[in-house]
């Protein structure tokens, strides 16, 4: 070959090497572009998330104040139900003070007060409570409280409730009051 072709082959080369050579600059370019684009993406990406977090993170927060403040209201207002029905007995009572101040019949007031009696007993059972017998049980230490012990007036009644001083009183299965009672020895 001669000296003339091979500087031909060599701009020749030259040539393709600095086509090549800018071909690699554009393609690294190209994926820098592509590697901003999705760093750009990632980024937004990101932002949306920690905003979609802020978001929940409120209404969880402010779920949780007005659950509390519910709470808080409907423990004010419980007792508003039975407050009213109660108020039906307590105008009973005011009648019968008045009608007591010119009663002359006894029987008539006792009768009165029995009525009473056993209106406010309904009120209360229908809100759910109830009485917690003793009287003639085994005494049991989680169902009842002693006050004292006395000999026990028959061999049958050893052990176990003889009187009852205070009733005790369940409110929907739940005792609210356990009955005082006296244990026979």
């Amino acid at each position: 070959m001669s000296t003339k072709e091979t500087n031909q082959e060599a701009e020749e080369q030259e040539i393709n090497n600095q086509a090549q050579t800018e071909e690699n600059i554009e393609t690294v370019e190209a994926s820098q572009d592509v590697e901003l684009t999705e760093l750009e993406k990632l980024e937004a990406e990101k932002k949306e998330l920690n905003d979609k977090f802020l978001r929940l993170f409120s209404d969880f927060d402010n779920f949780r104040k007005r659950t509390a403040k519910e709470k808080l209201e409907s423990t004010r207002t419980a007792g508003v139900g039975v407050i009213k029905d109660l108020l039906t007995v307590v105008d009973d009572f005011d009648r019968a003070i008045e009608n007591n101040k010119v009663a002359e019949d006894i029987l008539a007031v006792k009768e009165g007060f029995g009525l009473i009696h056993n209106k406010f007993s309904s009120i209360l059972k229908a809100k759910g409570l109830k009485e917690v017998e003793a009287k003639g049980e085994v005494f049991d230490v989680d169902k009842h409280e002693a006050i004292t012990q006395i000999p026990a007036p028959s061999e049958d009644l050893k052990g176990k409730v003889v009187d009852v001083i205070e009733k005790g009183y369940a409110l929907n299965d739940t005792v609210i009051r356990f009955p005082k009672v006296i244990v026979g020895q």
